[in-house]
Parts: C-alpha cells; structure tokens; sequence
C-alpha cells in the first residue's frame, strides 16, 4: 500500500507542477496592464487540461499496477524473467522519438514548417520501429518458452507492456493525424498545439517506460527499499 501511494503522490507532484506552469495557479487581479488592453492573463487551452487529466489517470493505472508488481513478487511462485537485450535498444528508440518529437515542437514554435515536419516525420518512425521492436521481444521470449500464464513474473511483463504498447499505439494515431495535417498545410497555431501536445505525451510514455525497464532489469527490490524509507 505504501508504494501505491508514493507512485501515487509522484504522479500528483508531476501534474501539479505542469499544470501551474500553464498558470493555472494564477491570480489575474495581481496582473499588470492597461485598461485598454483586452488580451488579459495567457490561458491555459481546454486540450492541455484534457490532457494533463488523461495523463492523471493513465500514471494512476500504471501505478497500481506496479504496486501489484511489487506485491506479487514476494510470492514464492515468482521465477525471473530474463530481460531480451532487444529492450535496451527499445528503450533508446523511444527516446530519439521523444527528442526529435521535442525537436519537431521547438522548430514548429519557429515557424520552420519543413523542420518540424522533419522531426514529426522521424519521430513517428521511432514510434513505429518501438512497437516492432516490442513485438520481437515478446516473440524471442516465447521461443525460449517464457509463455504468458507460465510464471506470474511471465504475465506482468506482457501485461504491462502490452498496456504501454497500446498508449503508444494510440499516441501514434495522433500523431499520423498531425503529422498529416502538417503536411497539407502551413503550420498554424493550431497545429503547433496539436504538436505540443503531442511532444507532452510522448515525455510521458517515456517516463512510464523508463520507470518498467527498471523493474523489469530487476532494480524492483531497490526502489521498494528507497519508497519504504521515504515513507517510514
């Protein structure tokens, strides 16, 4: 129960913070200005708020169920579960989307329209050559005869990637639709959202990723230690 509610407040902490650096938190009758200036305090759009909520909710799941993670590895029935190699080369596949998806969002703030479309473009390879790569794990684990109901430690691998795999399989709807978009058109404000929103997301599944990798390359037993003593 205590490292439900670590991950839990982690994942708060993380909203909170992205949510007043959207000045959220801000008061407008301490703004400065003309009375002639209409524009007022800079507003938050209704797509990140719907966002920063949706992210809410998917850390919460993930959260519990590495909480359940957790649990279910003091069983005496857990086995271990080598890691394939193939996931370290994943994992630095995700990250160069993350980045070139940053990139994408950073040239698109300059108006460099062929840029962004550039990294759009690159950052939905990755995407693509993730999941691809995800399946080839899971098939290199199933030859060596690591099967899914064999071993609780064999279900929660699947379980959980198969979860991310499927946000990242969503995220990448999203962005086939804008990097479509993008290249149809001059990219607009609208656009530029669209990206952001994007980038923000795909940071998110890369932290999510980052925080599995870990468990499942058998550092589990040092980040309980760590949460016990926070929380004791």
């Amino acid at each position: 129960m205590s490292v439900v509610l670590f991950f839990l407040a982690a994942i708060a902490a993380i909203v909170v913070w992205w949510l007043a650096g959207q000045r959220l938190t801000s008061r407008p009758w301490l703004e400065i200005g003309h009375l002639h200036d209409r524009r007022g305090p800079a507003r938050i759009p209704p797509a990140k708020i719907g966002l920063g909520v949706f992210l809410a909710v998917v850390g919460a799941l993930f959260s519990l169920s590495v909480s359940a993670y957790f649990m279910r590895m003091a069983s005496s029935d857990w086995g271990a579960l080598p890691l394939p190699g193939l996931l370290w080369f994943n994992t630095g596949i995700l990250a160069a989307g993350s980045i070139t998806l940053q990139w994408a969002r950073a040239e698109a703030g300059r108006q460099h329209d062929e840029a962004a479309r550039t990294g759009l473009l690159a950052a939905l390879a990755s995407g693509l050559a993730f999941l691809v790569g995800q399946l080839f794990a899971w098939r290199a684990l199933s030859g060596a005869g690591y099967f899914l109901a064999e071993n609780p430690a064999n279900s929660f691998f699947y379980l959980l990637t198969g979860m991310h795999g499927l946000h990242i399989l969503g995220g990448l709807i999203v962005l086939g639709r804008v990097t479509a978009h993008a290249a149809q058109a001059p990219i607009d404000s609208r656009t530029r959202l669209s990206i952001e929103l994007c980038a923000i997301y795909w940071h998110f599944m890369l932290i999510v990723w980052v925080v599995l990798f870990a468990l499942f390359a058998g550092w589990a037993s040092g980040v309980i230690y760590f949460c016990r003593q926070l929380l004791t």
